[in-house]
C-alpha cells in the first residue's frame, strides 16, 4: 500500500537550508530562514526570557495539564498585548492558546466553514508561503489580491489590491499582514488600513489579520494600529498572533488564534468549538513558552526594551545596506529595502540572479527572491551590497 504513495518534494526553504549547511565556503551567508540574529551572527535568548525560565526552574510548578485553550495567564496577557491594555474590544474576543502562529492559522482554517460555509481566502500576492497550504488544506477555496506595486518596490499597490479583491463575495475571508508584510516588508499605512476596513464592511468580508512581528516594524504600539483600528471597526474579526519573533520563543511554538465577535454572548460557544478543533488535532497547546510569555506580559518593561534593541538593530542594517548600494551606484530600485519593514524583503532581481547569489558568493536567499534582514550581521553588509550589485 505504501507505493501508492504519491511522490513528494522536501520543502523547497529548508532544502535550502540543508545545502546551506554542506555548502564548505567560510563567507557563506544565511538569509533564508526567518529567525532575528545579533551581530555575532547567532540567534539569542533574551535575558528577559532567561530570567523568566530561571523563575520558573526555581518554583517548580506542576507539569500536568492545564485547559484544552491553554494558558489563562498567557491568553489574558497577549489579547491586551494586541488589542491595548484598556480595549473596549477585550470583552468581545475569545483567545485560545496554539501551537505558534502556524498552529493558529490552521486552527482558524478549520473554523472558518463552521461560520462562512464555501469561503474563498483571500491572500496577498506576493504572501507568506505557508499561508496558500494552510488554508488549502483546510479546504477553503483561495483567491488572490496584489500588494506590491511594480514600479515601486517600496510601495502598497491599493488600486490593484481594490481591483482584484472586487470579485470577493460577502463570508470570503481577507487575509492581512498586521506589521511587516513577509516577504516584501511593505506595509499598509492607517490610510489603507482604512481602505481595507472600508472594503470589508461594504462587501461583508471578515479581516483575519496575521501578526507575527508585532514591535519588529515600527514599535509595539504602530504595529498593532492596523489591527486595532479594524478591531474596532468589525464585529467579526479574526487574529493570529506568535511569540516567535518577538520573544524569541521560535522553537517553544507560543501562538494564540482570536475570534472577535459582536458582543460577549457567543464567546462560550466559540471558545468549545475553537477547543473542538484543538482536540482533535493536537490536544492541548505545550506550557513551557507560554508560561515564560505570561511572565513577560506581567514585567514587559525588560523584555520590551531588548525588543526595541532588536527592531533598531534589523533598521540600521537596512540603512547600511542601502547605503552600501547607493555608495556602489547600483540602482535606484534597491533603495526599496531602506523603506521597507521588519526582517524580510523581496528583492528586486530574478529568481537566475539569486542563484548567482548563492552560486558564485555563497549568499542564500529564497527562490523567491526573498532575504531575511534580520539575519546579516552589520561586517557582511558590504559584501552583500557588491554582490548584489555585481549580478544586477
Amino acid at each position: 500500500m505504501i507505493s501508492r504513495l504519491a511522490p513528494a518534494e522536501s520543502d523547497p526553504l529548508w532544502a535550502l537550508t540543508t545545502a546551506f549547511a554542506h555548502d564548505q565556503r567560510e563567507e557563506k551567508i544565511d538569509l533564508v530562514v526567518g529567525v532575528y540574529r545579533d551581530a555575532e551572527g547567532k540567534t539569542p535568548v533574551m535575558q528577559a526570557v532567561q530570567d523568566a525560565e530561571a523563575r520558573l526552574a526555581a518554583s517548580a510548578a506542576s507539569k500536568s495539564y492545564r485547559c484544552l485553550s491553554g494558558n489563562l495567564e498567557f491568553i489574558d496577557g497577549i489579547s491586551r498585548f494586541l488589542l491595548g491594555p484598556d480595549s473596549p474590544v477585550l470583552d468581545r474576543q475569545c483567545t485560545i492558546q496554539t501551537v505558534g502562529g502556524t498552529g493558529a492559522l490552521r486552527l482558524l482554517a478549520d473554523f472558518i466553514p463552521h461560520i462562512s460555509p464555501g469561503a474563498t481566502a483571500w491572500i496577498s500576492d506576493p504572501g507568506y508561503v505557508n499561508h496558500h497550504p494552510i488554508m488549502s488544506a483546510a479546504g477553503l477555496k483561495l483567491g488572490a489580491y496584489r500588494w506590491q506595486e511594480q514600479e515601486h518596490d517600496h510601495s502598497l499597490d491599493l488600486a490593484a489590491a481594490m481591483e482584484d479583491l472586487a470579485e470577493a463575495q460577502a463570508g470570503d475571508v481577507l487575509l492581512l499582514h498586521g506589521c511587516c508584510h513577509n516577504p516584501s516588508g511593505i506595509d499598509p499605512t492607517l490610510e489603507h488600513w482604512q481602505a481595507f476596513s472600508d472594503l470589508c464592511r461594504e462587501k461583508k468580508l471578515i479581516p483575519l489579520v496575521d501578526i507575527a512581528y508585532q514591535g519588529f516594524g515600527d514599535g509595539i504600539e504602530e504595529d498593532a494600529a492596523g489591527l486595532r483600528l479594524m478591531a474596532r471597526e468589525h464585529e467579526l474579526m479574526l487574529v493570529v498572533a506568535s511569540c516567535s519573533k518577538n520573544m524569541g520563543l521560535y522553537c517553544e511554538r507560543t501562538g494564540a488564534a482570536m475570534i472577535i465577535a459582536p458582543d460577549a454572548k457567543p464567546l462560550e460557544n466559540i471558545r468549545f468549538t475553537l477547543e473542538r478543533i484543538a482536540r482533535a488535532n493536537y490536544s492541548m497547546p505545550p506550557d513551557h513558552g507560554s508560561s515564560v510569555a505570561a511572565m513577560l506580559f506581567q514585567d514587559p518593561e525588560p523584555w520590551l526594551a531588548e525588543l526595541e534593541a532588536c527592531r533598531r538593530r534589523v533598521a540600521d542594517i537596512r540603512r547600511d545596506l542601502a547605503d552600501e548600494l547607493l555608495k556602489l551606484g547600483a540602482a535606484e530600485k534597491f533603495q526599496s529595502l531602506r523603506y521597507q519593514k521588519g526582517m524580510f524583503s523581496l528583492l528586486p532581481i530574478t529568481p537566475a540572479q539569486m542563484d548567482r547569489l548563492r552560486q558564485d558568493f555563497g549568499i542564500y536567499g529564497t527562490t523567491s527572491c526573498r532575504i531575511n534582514i534580520a539575519g546579516l550581521a552589520s561586517h557582511q553588509t558590504p559584501a552583500v551590497a557588491k554582490a548584489l550589485f555585481a549580478v544586477s
